[in-house]
């Protein structure tokens, strides 16, 4: 996953307009995908990142030395009101175990007149990679999981929770990005880490059903023969605290 975040944290982070000078807080940071880009664009000493994680939170403050990454959830931001100027978030909400109150906390967070922008992958089939795995494997096996009841993966869940808690100028809207592989062997070999519910799944799989889930899963993304592309698509909501 982190070749698409990485490219997605330079979507979310022109399409909030972050700018130097400004202090901006990256909330649910992981490893530090978007974080890393902050610094680019503010400085290491004006970016913050929380986490639940503790690996990861050891993983972000490493990548991005001089920025203050704390260990916490988004539930409950370690920070004063009204510190940031930004807060984002990427690919987090369809996780978080209560998106109304770690939004709220987000808004508490943020000066008055400041914006609270997040992204969550489009679970309904602008994620194509995701949505053609579960899609795989539910046709294999009825019983096999899917993410498009996370939070979030439908059209206007976020900007709906955003117009709720009252923020302003709310914006809703999709952020896309391309990833490109050498063949499909590279595609399937990457979730054999057991990184992110696809992975685990993939990673659990064995003999006929690890081979049906596999043919069905390249079929659904169009049965490439050597390189090929896939777009990623999430959807963006911001708005004015």
């Amino acid at each position: 996953m982190g070749r698409y975040s990485n490219r997605l944290s330079r979507e979310l982070a022109r399409e909030a307009g972050v700018a130097p000078g400004e202090r901006i807080l990256d909330v649910g940071c992981g490893t530090g995908a978007l974080t890393s880009v902050l610094a680019e664009l503010v400085g290491a000493e004006n970016v913050a990142g929380v986490d639940p994680s503790e690996p990861f939170v050891e993983a972000c403050r490493a990548r991005v030395p001089g920025a203050d990454i704390r260990l916490a959830p988004a539930e409950d931001l370690p920070f004063e009101d009204a510190s940031f100027d930004r807060s984002l978030s990427q690919l987090v909400f369809s996780f978080v175990s209560d998106p109304a109150a770690s939004a709220r906390e987000m808004v508490r967070v943020t000066r008055p007149g400041g914006l609270v922008a997040a992204c969550v992958w489009d679970m309904t089939g602008g994620m194509r990679m995701i949505h053609g795995y579960w899609a795989a494997a539910r046709a294999v096996d009825a019983s096999a999981p899917s993410e498009e009841e996370r939070f979030g993966g439908g059209a206007g869940q976020l900007s709906g929770l955003w117009r709720d808690i009252g923020l302003h100028d709310v914006v809703d809207g999709t952020l896309s990005v391309t990833t490109q592989y050498r063949d499909f062997d590279e595609l399937w070999n990457s979730f054999q880490g057991a990184v992110g519910p696809v992975g685990v799944h993939a990673a659990s799989l064995e003999g006929d059903l690890r081979d049906a889930v596999r043919d069905a899963f390249w079929e659904n993304i169009g049965s490439p023969e050597g390189p090929f592309t896939l777009v990623g698509t999430a959807w963006y909501t911001s708005g004015v605290v």
